[in-house]
């Protein structure tokens, strides 16, 4: 498909692309890697200190102190998002910030927040859900398979 669209380009064109391809610097890559490393096990790690929280403190087993980390996980996420704090702090992470439940909690308020002043339903539900759907679904497709590839494999008898 690359090659299609530069054959489609004029030869100033693809003349221009060169000398912007020359003069592109370096990506960063390890330095990348490195931060989205850093920035990702930090976000881990606040989390499994959550969760000793609840443990030690709340009175949950640690089975049981999952769920409500997660939420304090996903709360903390959207306070700091509402805050601009986590979109500072993501433009350095990378893709460390993204991958937890954490960054999906940021792109679901920004969206919110950036899309407030067209009302409730149609800018806050409508814009914030545009980017859940497919996440949700498929999530649930995955979920769907995993289990039906996990039946197959352990057989269909009881637990």
């Amino acid at each position: 498909m690359a090659n299609n669209i530069k054959k489609n380009l004029t030869r100033v064109q693809q003349e221009y692309k060169e000398l912007a391809q020359s003069v592109e610097p370096p990506r960063p890559i390890l330095k990348n890697f490195i931060r989205a490393f850093i920035a990702g096990g930090t976000i881990c790690l606040v989390g499994q200190a959550i969760q000793e929280m609840f443990v030690h403190w709340g009175g949950f087993d640690e089975k049981k102190a999952g769920d409500p980390t997660v939420a304090v996980m996903i709360l903390l996420s959207v306070i700091l998002t509402s805050m601009g704090v986590y979109d500072k702090f993501a433009q350095w992470a990378g893709a460390g910030s993204a991958v937890p439940v954490t960054g999906f909690a940021n792109s679901m308020a920004s969206a919110a927040i950036e899309h407030q002043s067209e009302g409730m339903v149609l800018g806050v539900g409508g814009k914030m859900f545009k980017l859940a759907g497919p996440v949700i679904v498929f999530g649930t497709v995955a979920a769907f398979a995993v289990g039906i590839v996990h039946l197959l494999i352990k057989g269909g008898g009881g637990s």
